[in-house]
């Protein structure tokens, strides 16, 4: 019975997402941005050598992952190939150095406006880093013999294409936030990945392997998905409660209430497995250049190379998931300290008249939460680590080599669609109290 009521309310709900109009129309325009991004990811620019870099990505781990994001525009060479993502590492490097640096502190003390300066340094930023990124993509495919050789001209209109592509893609993710639904640079990156799941579900079936290993690997995959669907809304409560005074014709009125914070377990969130991927695979990067290949005896760099090879099988294996494992645990903790530095939730509560009970307000509630959001980091940074580790243990056990459980995918996917779903509940929310109202 209760089954039934929650199937006839998501219905219900489906339903009243298109039948109020200003709903109706912001759902479609997330749609026809998404329907322009996938058009633009289908624009290749010239002079690559199809199989050659499809082969690349197939052995690099990380570009395999980023092709898995931009939803197959670095494996077109398209365009919009480098995505959002310098915008993404521009934003987190604008974090990192928020704290550190005192001019950019004080312009994040100003409130509203600050964000606003803070957001446009941003933006101006991310125009150099692309050109960089876009740079280094063209210097790494031609090194591979993917690309052919371009004089400086045609360098300049290359690195200038893709440049422009992160411009565009970062200025229609802006427009899904303002008219649409989401946060638009989420939505894009959600829209790349949903993208490229039919393509890795093909390969699967085509390659024919062990039906059994494919069953166990699709299971894995579901258990997995549920186990962040729950990593991710996990949260402490830290109860709060507030007493304020106020005067009303020369009397004095105390008022009080309560309320909490919610602490995440996953503060981070996919931010330490991106630092982690892109530091694993650096060693294997530079070892590609000067290792021998063929028939020629092996060096040093091959042994580096084989050390840092994220499909080595057992025991060789261990070595590069067990580094990848501690690197996760690492950055979970330094990012999550981080940002809750930036938070500064004691000074906040302070300023607020609020305080935490049984603890004193100060350097006393500081310490606690401290002591807090540690214990939920480790909890935290534990399970994330097991997550980035997955997709060996399950290539392992399964024996399934063509697919791929993307454990960075998989959180970006499941934080955009619970986010995404819980703003339309509060647009439906918000209409249906409205028509009650009237």
């Amino acid at each position: 019975m209760q089954n039934r009521e929650k199937q006839s309310r998501l219905f219900q709900a489906m339903k009243d997402m298109f039948a109020l109009p200003d709903l109706r129309r912001k759902l479609l325009f997330t749609f026809l941005i998404l329907v322009i991004f996938r058009f633009l990811v289908h624009i290749p620019l010239p002079g690559v050598d199809g199989e050659a870099l499809s082969k690349l990505f197939e052995q690099n781990e990380l570009l395999g992952m980023l092709n898995l994001f931009s939803g197959g525009a670095m494996k077109n060479f398209s365009v919009a190939a480098l995505g959002v993502y310098p915008y993404i590492t521009t934003s987190i490097i604008m974090q990192l150095l928020v704290p550190v640096v005192p001019a950019l502190q004080r312009i994040a003390q100003e409130g509203e406006a600050g964000k606003r300066r803070i957001n446009k340094i941003t933006h101006l930023v991310m125009v150099p880093m692309a050109a960089i990124a876009g740079y280094g993509q063209l210097t790494l495919l031609r090194s591979q013999g993917v690309i052919e050789y371009f004089d400086p001209l045609s360098t300049l209109v290359v690195v200038a294409s893709l440049t422009t592509g992160t411009v565009l893609l970062v200025w229609l993710g802006e427009l899904i936030t303002e008219r649409g639904i989401g946060n638009g640079i989420s939505i894009i990156i959600f829209g790349g990945i949903v993208a490229s799941l039919p393509d890795m579900i093909g390969r699967g079936f085509v390659a024919k392997e062990d039906p059994l290993g494919l069953i166990v690997f699709i299971i894995l995959g579901l258990v997995t998905l549920v186990a962040v669907v729950a990593f991710i809304e996990a949260h402490r409560r830290i109860p709060v409660q507030y007493a304020r005074s106020s005067f009303r014709g020369g009397r004095m009125y105390r008022q009080s209430g309560s309320t909490y914070i919610p602490l995440r377990v996953n503060t981070a969130g996919m931010i330490p497995l991106i630092f982690a991927l892109a530091l694993m695979q650096f060693p294997s990067l530079i070892a590609s250049y000067f290792m021998n290949t063929g028939g020629q005896n092996p060096n040093i760099w091959n042994s580096i190379y084989n050390i840092f090879n994220s499909g080595a099988s057992l025991p060789m294996g261990l070595v590069y998931w067990g580094l990848y494992f501690l690197l996760v645990l690492g950055f979970t903790f330094f990012y999550t300290m981080v940002i809750f530095e930036q938070m500064d939730l004691p000074k906040t509560l302070q300023q607020q008249g609020g305080f935490i009970p049984g603890v004193r307000p100060g350097k006393t509630t500081a310490e606690y939460l401290n002591h807090v959001i540690k214990h939920l980091t480790f909890g935290g940074a534990l399970f994330l680590g097991a997550i980035a580790v997955m997709p060996f243990f399950a290539r392992e056990i399964t024996g399934v080599t063509v697919l791929t459980i993307s454990s960075t995918a998989i959180l970006i996917a499941v934080g955009v669609a619970l986010d995404t779903m819980k703003q339309l509940e509060s647009q439906l929310t918000m209409r249906r109290y409205d028509g009650f109202l009237k």
